[in-house]
C-alpha cells in the first residue's frame, strides 16, 4: 500500500486529549503580524517551565533543551496571525484599514473586532452598507478591503484621541471545541507554535546529542521574515517548520493539488525541492516505528513555510514541513482536529528521540 494509506500500530481513537488550556491561551491572545508580543508571552510563560528561554529584537521568542554547546536543531512555529491596521480616521469617526496578511474580504463583514489601542482594546465591529442601501449592481459584487471599515461607536473626537494611523487590529472571536475539533481565530498558526513547544517538553531530560530548539517567530504572514532571522542566529544543522495545511474533505478542495488529507489522518509531511528529502525520509522511518500516523502531500516548488526562509539561511538549512489539516484557513472560525495536532507533536519527538549524533544531512 502507499506509505500514507499502509496501516499504523495505534489507533487515532485512543489519543489522549492535547494541553487545551496552553493552546486555548494562545488562541486568546491577539498578536497579528509585527505585534507578536502577547502571543510570545504566553508562549515564553509556558516555556519557562521546563526550558531554557530567550527572544530577540525582532518578535521571535527561544526555548532549548539538551546541551548548551551542541549544534542546534529548530523547531519553528509562526506565532503572527493575520490582522489590520488602521489607515485612516474618517469625519464620522470610522476606521479604515489596510490587510495585514492575506484576508478573503468576504470573511470579515458584519465581523466583531478587537482595536489593540495604544491606551486599551477597543471592540467594535466590521461595517459594510447594508443590502437594502445598496444599487443593483453593488449586490452582485464581492466585498472590498476598502468598502469596509470598523465601527467603534465613538465619536470622531473620542477615535482620533485614542486610535492612531498604524494601530492593529484582530477579529474578536474565541476558541471552541466542536467535538474533538478546536475552532477559532489564528489557529493559523498557533497551533503550530504550540506543537513545537509541546514537541520540545517531549524530549525534555532526554539524553539528546543536539541543542534543540523550539521558536515561536514572528511575521510569517507577511514573508516569514522572523524564521529568517532566527535562522541566522541558531545557525542549526537542520530544521523543522510546522504549520497547517489544507484538510481535503471539505468542499472544493483539489485532493489531486492537496493529497488526501482529510481529519484523523494525523501528521502532514510535504515533499519538494525546497524540503530536504533526508529529513522526510528519518521523519517518515520514525513515524511507522512510533506508530505515529502521518500523510505525504506533494509541492513542485516552495512550501509556502518558514522552511522556505530557512532552508535559505546561511550556508542553507536542510528542512522538514510537518502540518496540521486545518479547514476555513484565514478565517474567524479555522478548525483543526485535536488527534493530529496531537499526531504532528509525536513525530516530531519520535524524529529527536532517533537523531543520531553526527547526522549527515546531505542529499542522496
Amino acid at each position: 500500500a502507499p506509505a500514507n494509506e499502509r496501516p499504523f500500530r495505534r489507533r487515532l481513537a485512543d489519543v489522549t486529549s492535547i494541553n487545551r488550556e496552553f493552546l486555548f491561551k494562545l488562541l486568546d491572545a491577539a498578536a497579528p503580524s509585527g505585534l507578536e508580543r502577547r502571543a510570545a508571552d504566553v508562549w515564553l510563560a509556558e516555556a519557562s517551565s521546563f526550558a531554557r528561554t530567550h527572544e530577540d529584537h525582532y518578535g521571535n521568542v527561544y526555548a532549548e533543551v539538551g546541551p548548551e554547546d551542541a549544534p542546534a536543531v529548530a523547531l519553528m512555529g509562526h506565532l503572527d496571525e493575520i490582522g489590520l491596521i488602521v489607515s485612516h480616521v474618517g469625519d464620522e469617526g470610522f476606521l479604515s484599514v489596510l490587510p495585514v496578511g492575506g484576508w478573503d474580504p468576504q470573511v470579515l463583514v458584519g465581523q466583531r473586532i478587537r482595536v489593540l489601542a495604544p491606551g486599551g482594546d477597543l471592540i467594535g465591529v466590521i461595517g459594510k452598507k447594508a443590502i437594502h442601501v445598496m444599487d443593483a449592481d453593488e449586490r452582485t459584487k464581492a466585498s472590498r478591503i476598502e468598502d469596509l471599515w470598523i465601527d467603534l461607536g465613538l465619536s470622531k473626537e473620542e477615535v482620533t484621541e485614542q486610535v492612531p494611523v498604524g494601530t492593529y487590529a484582530v477579529i474578536e472571536q474565541g476558541p471552541i471545541m466542536v467535538g474533538t475539533r478546536v475552532v477559532g481565530r489564528a489557529l493559523d498558526n498557533r497551533v503550530g507554535a504550540f506543537i513545537v513547544l509541546e514537541a520540545l517538553r517531549a524530549v525534555a531530560g532526554k539524553d539528546l546529542p543536539y541543542r534543540v530548539v523550539a521558536v515561536g517567530t514572528s511575521q510569517e504572514e507577511i514573508g516569514c521574515f522572523g524564521a529568517q532571522l532566527g535562522g541566522y542566529h541558531l545557525n542549526p544543522v537542520a530544521g523543522v517548520a510546522v504549520d497547517v495545511t489544507h484538510e481535503t474533505k471539505q468542499p472544493g478542495v483539489s485532493e489531486k493539488k492537496y493529497g488526501v488529507v482529510p481529519f484523523g489522518s494525523g501528521a502532514n509531511l510535504t515533499v519538494s525541492p525546497m524540503v530536504s528529502p533526508v529529513l522526510t525520509r528519518q521523519m517518515t522511518e520514525a513515524g511507522r516505528e512510533a506508530g505515529v500516523p502521518f500523510t505525504l502531500s506533494a509541492s513542485g516548488r516552495y512550501s509556502g513555510t518558514d522552511a522556505d526562509a530557512l532552508t535559505l539561511v546561511r550556508a542553507g538549512v536542510p528542512t522538514a514541513v510537518v502540518s496540521i489539516p486545518n479547514r476555513y484557513m484565514h478565517s474567524p472560525s479555522e478548525m483543526v482536529d485535536e488527534r493530529d495536532v496531537k499526531a504532528c507533536t509525536d513525530i516530531i519527538a519520535a524524529w529527536l528521540e532517533r537523531l543520531p549524533q553526527g547526522a549527515d544531512f546531505t542529499r542522496r
